[in-house]
This record gives structure tokens, sequence and C-alpha cells, in this order.
């Protein structure tokens, strides 16, 4: 009789961590769905109000500003408050604020909107990532977190794949209504789960209320921060001009643009997902600061990838495409190997706050300036491309040699996110057993 009591046991323990992580992934798929929608409609929107590359840039920018700021607070309010519910509130808004972007009639609306979508995005991460380390033990952790940000590339993937077909069909606003409606179903779904109890899946005793000045004294957790903010200086990057450099540099069409961007970044965040979080682990076992090495050594393959794939002539759109979208899939394996280390060297108590606190610090210092700093240089360079060819004003010709050219930053980021990384690896073994000597 006591075998299928511990069959029974044994299902509701794996039922008790797959359906909430299954949720917060397809929350997590939404988020970055709704986030990348304007990525896919780029050129649309900057036909329809006469945009520039900067200005483009600006739209992102001030998204992330938006959703550093407030980040840090709603991360203390994670640590504290029902994680359950504040993410309900936090889909509510973004949601709410995506379908109302297809209402703007101004650039300044369209930039009104898009901060109201940040506020409610800055809740998922903390809340998300927190519940899951407490579902899942520290030798678990980056496949299940690995998994949870698969969500990044699927969720840009589907946008691009479905936002640019249906722009092209429906209209860019129509795009961003049906971006909105899966929350529909989320929230209620979110609301019937239980949440862990926090430090539910560790093997030693929590320490009670420690100050979150403490993570300001973890070397390791300055060298994650600064990662951060390389890694999504390319990707927003990526995010926001990659349809737009297919259309314009290698003649797609809108919807063209957007279904080969989306594929291609579903593939390589697969790869991403399934092999980053498999390496992190193993690495693990093997070594302390095993999963910061691969984070390392992904990245630093990324840059020669990367730049091969810029590098391929003008109508080479499917060999770009395969490098551009290999080369993404190798950036994203820093996630399921970063956020496990985030979580090996912060406890329980702090991570919703730690979390916050990285999403701020790489917000401000990288990923706000990623989408701006590339559509300005996009900008500059096309001015010069139009005097070089003897033109008075920017002809779409221009613009297209100048985001090609803008677009070998990425790239050289990559570099230095794999030489931030290494240097975060030598310091991990140190703050993880500072942080085991205090529990």
């Amino acid at each position: 009789m006591a075998a299928p009591e511990i069959t029974r046991t044994t299902s509701h323990r794996i039922a008790s961590r797959v359906i909430p992580l299954a949720v917060l992934f397809l929350i997590n798929v939404l988020n970055f769905y709704d986030r990348q929608a304007p990525g896919a409609l780029a050129e649309p929107i900057r036909k329809e109000f006469n945009l520039t590359d900067t200005q483009l840039g600006i739209l992102g920018t001030m998204f992330t500003l938006v959703y550093a700021i407030v980040g840090l607070p709603l991360g203390r309010i994670a640590d504290k408050w029902s994680r359950r519910k504040l993410l309900a509130l936090g889909i509510t808004v973004w949601a709410s604020l995506t379908a109302a972007s297809a209402l703007a009639r101004t650039y300044a609306m369209l930039v009104f909107t898009r901060l109201g979508v940040g506020v409610g995005e800055a809740v998922c991460a903390p809340t998300a990532t927190s519940w899951i380390g407490d579902l899942f033990p520290a030798h678990q952790r980056a496949r299940a977190l690995a998994l949870f940000m698969f969500a990044v590339p699927l969720g840009s993937g589907l946008s691009f794949m479905v936002s640019g077909p249906a722009a092209q069909a429906f209209g860019w606003r129509a795009a961003l209504v049906i971006a909105a409606l899966p929350a529909v179903l989320l929230v209620p779904a979110l609301l019937m789960l239980s949440e862990p109890a926090r430090g539910a899946s560790e093997t030693t005793a929590v320490a009670q209320k420690p100050s979150a000045w403490i993570l300001l004294r973890i070397p390791t957790f300055g060298w994650i921060i600064a990662s951060g903010a390389l890694i999504n200086f390319n990707l927003y990057a990526l995010g926001t001009f990659l349809p737009a450099f297919f259309s314009r540099f290698h003649g797609l069409t809108v919807a063209e643009s957007g279904l080969w961007t989306g594929i291609g970044h579903t593939g390589g965040g697969l790869m991403a997902a399934t092999l980053g979080g498999w390496l992190g682990d193993r690495a693990i076992r093997k070594r302390g600061n095993g999963r910061m090495m691969v984070a390392s050594l992904t990245a630093l393959a990324a840059a020669p990838v990367g730049y091969w794939a810029i590098q391929q002539p003008a109508g080479s759109w499917v060999h770009a495409m395969l490098l551009i979208s290999a080369s993404y899939g190798l950036l994203n394996m820093y996630y399921g190997c970063v956020y496990s280390s985030i979580q090996d060297i912060v406890g329980p108590s702090l991570r919703g706050t730690a979390m916050a606190v990285y999403f701020m610090a790489m917000y401000l210092c990288g990923a706000s300036f990623g989408p701006l700093l590339t559509g300005r240089l996009s900008d500059m360079l096309a001015h010069r491309a139009a005097l070089i060819a003897g033109s008075g004003t920017i002809t779409e010709s221009a613009r297209a040699i100048g985001l090609h050219q803008a677009m070998y930053v990425i790239p050289a980021i990559s570099l230095g996110l794999a030489l931030v990384l290494y240097a975060g690896s030598c310091t991990v073994e140190r703050d993880i057993a500072r942080r085991d000597q205090a529990i």
C-alpha cells in the first residue's frame, strides 16, 4: 500500500512545481510579446509619424527607464507582499496600456502609453524569479530559470511572427490590440495558483530580514549587473531594429521581416533554453563558477557569429538570418546561467529585491541606451551615406546603409560581455561561500 502513496506524493510534488512554472512561463511570454511589439511594427510606425531612427530608439529607451525606476520599489513589495496578487495587477496594467497604444494619434501619445506598459511589466521579473527560486532546489534552478527565460526569445519571436503579418493585413494598431488579448486568460490562471513559502526549497535555515544593503557588498553581484547592462544593450537594440534592418537592407516586406525574425528568435531561444540550462546545471556540479564560465564562453562565441551575420551582402537574408539567430541564441544562454547564479549568492528573503536592483541598474546603465544609441548611430551614418552619394536629403537607401553599419555595435558589445562575465566567474565561489556562512 505504501508504493501507490509514494507515487501520488511524487506526482503531487512534480505538479506543484510544473504547473506554476508553466503559468509563469506563459506570463513571461506575454511580457516579452507586448514589450517587443513596437519593434515588429517599427517601419509602419516610423512612416506614419515621420520618425527618425533616434525617435524610434527613444520609444524603447523611455520604456526601459520607467521599467528600471519603478522596478526597485516593486521588488521590495514582492519580498513582503503576495507575489501572486502583485503579478496579476502588473499583467492587467501592461496589457491594458498595450491595447491603449492602438489609440495613439501622435508620437507623444505613443510614448506615454509605452511608459505605462513599462510600469506594469516591471513587476514580472522580481516576482516570478523569486517564486521559481522557492519552487526548485539550487541544483535544478538553472534549468527551471532557463525554461522560464525561454519566454524572452519565444515571446519576442511570436511578437514578430504575429505582429508583422497582422500589421500588413490589418494595420499596426490592430496588431497592438491582438498583443493584449492573452491577459484575459492568464490573470485568472495566475490567481488560481498557490504561492510557495519563501525559502521553501532551501536545504538550510534561512536568515530573517537581512538588510538590502548587503547586496552592495557582493562583488559578483556587481559584475552581474554590469553584464546585464551589456547583454540588454544588445537584445534591446536587436528587438528595436532587427526587423527594420531586414526590411531596409535585405528588401523584405514588413510581414516577411517580422515572420522570419520571429522564427529566428524562437529557434535561437530554443537552443538557449535546452542547452544553456543543461550546461549550467552540469557545470555547477563540477566547479563552483561553472555557470558564469558557461555564460562567458557563449557570449564570446556570439561575437564572431554576429559579426559574420551583419557582413552578409544585401539580399543574402537567409544566411544573415541563420547567423544572427545563432548569435542571438548564444547570447540568450546568459539567462539560465546568470539568473541562477544570482539565486546562489543571494538568500531567499532578498531575491525579489536583488532582481529589482539588478534590473534597475542594468536598464539605466545599458538597456535604455541600446535602442537610443543604435538609432542615433544609424541616423549619423545614414546622413554620412547621403552626403557621400551627393544627396541633400536622407534617402531610404541611405537609411539602409546607416542601419547596416550601426548594427556592428552588437558583436563589439558581445566581446565586452564575455570579459565581464569572466570577471564574475573569478569571484562567485567566494560569494557563494559567504552566503552559506551567513545562513
